[in-house]
């Protein structure tokens, strides 16, 4: 009887059609994946200073990808999860393979302790974000804090010391000892409790006399940062380090406010 029943043809799949500024955000995110594995050939190649232009282009563009997926409405998990690997990739991988073929290798295997630490330091630091990410007890005055430096703050500041050679400081100067010490540091911030500005929680608005001041004032600092690159670099990082004590009393002073409110 079965036999006599005609058999309906498979439907033909039908593709799901994925709006383009969903795809924007993630197309920005693969070209900075580009840039920190370009970074790391140039680094073999022993062109550093390329490869630390290649990790600064990155880290440019890891800011502009997030931001546009909040304003094309294109955040997705998928995105999210492949913008937390390329940050190993580019802030945890990069960074450790250019000290390391760069001066690290002076000292062998310390020196590669060194970057290896680093770059598990990432790693851990990019996995606490991302289960933290949703914390629902987190208070709402703390969304403007990072604890620990991220990854690409970690990326910009441990590579100083290249910044330092890049303005003429000898390379022979920079013991290698030294170096793999601050590499260490800064592995310790990201993997640290100590909590840092992230600018997400701030209400600061710009009054409408003040836009254009503040559009010059950017396009003078990317100016400043083509024409002056490693002095900017270096003063910049400098400048996040010495900010961190500050970042620390002002959350501790919220965390105290924010305990007397509660307090019975």
């Amino acid at each position: 009887m079965n036999e006599d029943i005609p058999q309906k043809p498979p439907l033909p799949r039908r593709f799901v059609k994925i709006p383009v500024r969903v795809l924007a955000p993630n197309l920005v995110t693969l070209l900075a994946l580009c840039s920190g594995l370009t970074a790391i050939r140039l680094s073999i190649e022993g062109k550093v200073e390329l490869a630390l232009i290649a990790v600064i282009f990155a880290a440019i563009l890891d800011g502009i990808d997030g931001r546009l997926a909040r304003l094309l409405k294109g955040t997705s998990k998928f995105g999210a999860e492949l913008d937390s690997l390329t940050d190993f990739v580019n802030f945890g991988v990069a960074p450790a393979l250019i000290l390391y073929s760069w001066l690290l290798v002076d000292i062998r295997n310390a020196g590669w302790i060194a970057a290896l630490v680093f770059a598990i330091a990432a790693a851990l630091r990019l996995a606490r974000f991302n289960v933290q990410l949703d914390d629902p007890t987190k208070p709402a005055w703390a969304a403007g804090y990072f604890t620990g430096i991220p990854a690409p703050a970690g990326a910009i500041t441990v590579l100083l010391p290249a910044y330092l050679v890049e303005l003429g400081l000898p390379k022979s100067s920079l013991p290698p000892l030294l170096v793999a010490l601050y590499v260490l540091f800064i592995a310790w911030l990201m993997v640290s409790q100590l909590p840092t500005y992230s600018g997400k929680g701030s209400k600061l608005a710009v009054g409408r006399e003040w836009v254009m001041l503040v559009l010059l004032g950017v396009a003078l600092f990317i100016g400043l940062l083509v024409a002056y690159t490693w002095e900017v670099m270096a003063l910049s990082t400098i400048f996040y380090l010495a900010m961190i004590p500050l970042s620390i009393r002002s959350h501790r002073r919220l965390k105290a406010s924010d305990a007397a409110s509660k307090a019975p």
